[in-house]
């Protein structure tokens, strides 16, 4: 039997998320803008720890989990940058509801991609706080790829895919056409490249501001994690999350290839090395 929620018509919903809207842009001068961003990285668990989040009594999340406005959204045609500081803050709550002791936020993973973001990030909110969840880069991208491939969007097999990369984005990255969706779609090694990403926000912000996890040990110990997150914005740590399932997981149905591994792991090796070094932390990948 459908659900009350499954019973209402399209219409409807499509109405009343029009006026919501409505309302949530005429208010935006009493909105707050994020305490703290997740900024990525794509397929690494954002989704995951934007909904743990959610359950925090003094975490406020942003109206839909990716506002997507510091790399302007992932519509060729359409720059959400360009639509201003009032479209943007329209997105989060009222400053009243927060209170002196809640943190509001969003999660967006292009963001520690685009080289634009960190610039735009600090112009804004410069006191703000960006959380970084990182996946062993290798598996990001084989992740990424069958992705692409579900969506219908990748015709190359695997190797190739990768292999290609370089060529299939060279003009995109030397005309710095960030918004072009060869950048968005088939960049799943420089996805990977997180030392040179974080590097670029560590121009704007210093190194207090952002908080590097793994998201092999954010899986593996959920609720250390949390508890490290919850320190870093400013909330309750001991407060308990009760539903820790993993949101958003996509299995890779495909059989991978030992070269493809071998291939991935060759090419990230330094890559990983230097960011160790960054972050002082070795994640073993």
């Amino acid at each position: 039997m459908p659900s009350l929620k499954q019973m209402i018509p399209r219409w409807v919903k499509k109405s009343f998320r029009s006026l919501m809207w409505q309302y949530w842009r005429a208010t935006w001068r009493r909105r707050s803008l994020p305490d703290f961003i997740i900024i990525g990285a794509q397929k690494s668990g954002t989704s995951s720890l934007y909904s743990y989040l959610f359950q925090h009594p003094q975490v406020l999340p942003s109206f839909g989990k990716e506002v997507h406005f510091f790399d302007g959204g992932l519509n060729p045609n359409i720059d959400n940058f360009k639509k201003g500081h009032a479209w943007y803050r329209a997105h989060f709550p009222l400053k009243k509801k927060l209170g002196s002791h809640s943190k509001t936020f969003e999660a967006s993973p292009l963001y520690i991609f685009n080289p634009l973001t960190p610039k735009r990030i600090f112009d804004l909110i410069p006191q703000v706080k960006i959380i970084a969840l990182l996946r062993n880069p290798t598996e990001r991208a084989i992740s990424h790829y069958f992705h692409e491939k579900r969506k219908g969007r990748e015709s190359l097999p695997i190797m190739e895919a990768l292999q290609k990369e370089e060529e299939r984005l060279h003009s995109v990255l030397e005309n710095k056409d960030y918004k072009n969706t060869i950048f968005i779609r088939y960049s799943y090694k420089s996805r990977g490249l997180y030392r040179q990403q974080l590097d670029r926000f560590l121009t704007y912000f210093p190194r207090s501001q952002i908080l590097v996890l793994s998201s092999e040990e954010f899986f593996g110990k959920p609720a250390a994690t949390l508890k490290q997150v919850f320190e870093f914005v400013g909330v309750d740590t001991g407060f308990k999350i009760k539903d820790l399932r993993p949101r958003n997981v996509a299995s890779n149905k495909s059989r991978v290839d030992p070269d493809v591994y071998k291939y991935l792991n060759n090419f990230f090796l330094p890559h990983n090395q230097a960011l160790y070094q960054l972050v002082g932390n070795n994640f073993s990948w």
